[in-house]
């Protein structure tokens, strides 16, 4: 956006023009207490030099190393260098979509990439070309659902991310959508009676539910019993879908293949965490429901010489087709983002993967144990990827402060999300976690 300065001749005739005969007057509806002060005392400009200078000194403020031991959705893995490396290339960092047919032929091959490696992590048939984050994914896949099974209404575990619930509350309330909760049990999991009782009362109140949507791992770390929860689901004619926002679980916990929706960040993936984003969401599914797909999807096919060639197969968005018969509104993919970790997938490999998802699973073994005999290891007796749920003594957010002199940040307080959870705070350790900084962190708590 271009800055242009106005002069006091130009002031002047912009307020005359008006009726306003100064400043003051222009502004004098705004009771005086909420006008700013006409001093701002602004310090002096400073050169480009001193600019360039004062923001670099202000990064080596950021995460300058530190030791993450929090997770919730937004996970610190090692990043391959190739892949900025690769991202940085001209044919595919451009401000807008490269329609040149010699760069989109790559841009397609890689997303047509993204999307078959997308399908082999998570026993799926068909993915997408990638969409914001997670969160809106797990939008999507009810959305989806309603449209698949002719039904309105969804039930959300709330196990799943609170934040990624809040957005679905927002677009439910605006889609006219009815978004029913269930809770967890003891041991984290999503309490199967009470699902089956909330499908059951839904249906015996004429508005039967079009979608179930879990989280595995889920916001505590647990790993739910999808197989089960599919069971109840398709029982009462719904949709299952699965959210997963730690990708790098998937190398060695067992994909949701008795999903019908699988909603995933692929942040993972060799995403860097950027202060939240931009991430990368994923939405796989069954072939047999493709045409419900919000998105975009890109295929492979062959010109007249034979010739193999990529071409995008799907598009059910507004700016492709009739407006009432797009899927969504999403009106893009994240591209790049969706490059990165088709990089990552295919730097690491199946066994790379399943490597470095052992790795994790050690690391969050070895923390759980080592803090649970400092504190109270939260939901026991349902397995675990590398993030848990710890009570303390202690406020969680003095050991925050307490953790962060020694550069290590530490875990999620609960209390927010789940007051019933008292002195309750949510940890992660990844390969990046050093056995140093949990002992750290453990000695912290106690």
């Amino acid at each position: 956006m271009r800055y242009l300065p106005k002069s006091d001749s130009d002031r002047t005739a912009m307020m005359a023009e008006i009726g306003v005969g100064s400043i003051d007057e222009l502004f004098a509806c705004i009771p005086a207490a909420y006008r700013l002060k006409r001093d701002l005392n602004v310090p002096r400009q400073m050169a480009e030099s001193e600019i360039v200078q004062w923001f670099a000194q202000r990064s080596h403020e950021n995460a300058e190393g530190l030791t993450f031991m929090v997770g919730a959705g937004a996970y610190h893995h090692y990043r391959p260098i190739v892949i900025d490396a690769l991202v940085q290339r001209g044919e595919f960092l451009t401000s807008y979509t490269p329609y040149q047919a010699e760069i989109a032929q790559g841009t397609l091959q890689a997303i047509f990439e993204f999307q078959s490696m997308i399908c082999e992590l998570t026993g799926m048939e068909v993915a997408n070309a990638s969409m914001y984050d997670a969160s809106t994914a797990a939008v999507e896949a009810i959305m989806m659902a309603e449209r698949v099974t002719g039904r309105s209404g969804a039930i959300v575990a709330r196990s799943v991310h609170p934040e990624h619930r809040e957005v679905i509350a927002t677009y439910a309330k605006y889609q006219g959508m009815t978004v029913g909760e269930v809770n967890f049990a003891a041991n984290g999991r999503v309490d199967a009676a009470a699902l089956e009782a909330a499908l059951a009362s839904a249906a015996a109140g004429g508005n039967p539910i079009a979608c179930v949507l879990v989280q595995s791992p889920n916001f505590f770390g647990t790993i739910e019993d999808v197989a089960g929860i599919a069971e109840i689901t398709h029982k009462a004619g719904a949709l299952l879908a699965v959210s997963i926002t730690e990708a790098i679980s998937l190398g060695i916990v067992k994909p949701p293949v008795e999903a019908d929706i699988v909603a995933m960040e692929a942040q993972s993936f060799g995403v860097p965490l950027a202060f939240g984003g931009p991430y990368c969401g994923v939405l796989a599914t069954r072939e047999k429901f493709v045409r419900q797909m919000p998105g975009r999807l890109a295929g492979q096919a062959s010109d007249k010489q034979g010739r193999r060639g990529f071409v995008l197969t799907l598009a059910t968005r507004e700016q492709h087709i009739r407006r009432e018969k797009a899927t969504s509104n999403i009106c893009t993919n994240q591209a790049l983002v969706a490059l990165m970790a088709t990089i990552f997938m295919t730097v690491y490999g199946k066994v790379g993967l399943r490597e470095l998802a052992k790795q994790n699973l050690a690391k969050g073994a070895y923390a759980a144990e080592t803090l649970g005999q400092a504190g109270e290891l939260l939901f026991p007796g349902a397995p675990r990827f590398h993030e848990f749920a710890l009570r303390t003594k202690s406020d969680p957010e003095q050991i925050r402060q307490t953790l962060a002199l020694k550069k290590i940040v530490g875990g999620l307080p609960l209390a927010k999300y789940y007051p019933e959870l008292g002195n309750a705070s949510l940890w992660c350790a990844t390969e990046t976690t050093s056995r140093v900084a949990i002992d750290a962190a453990a000695e912290a708590i106690r």
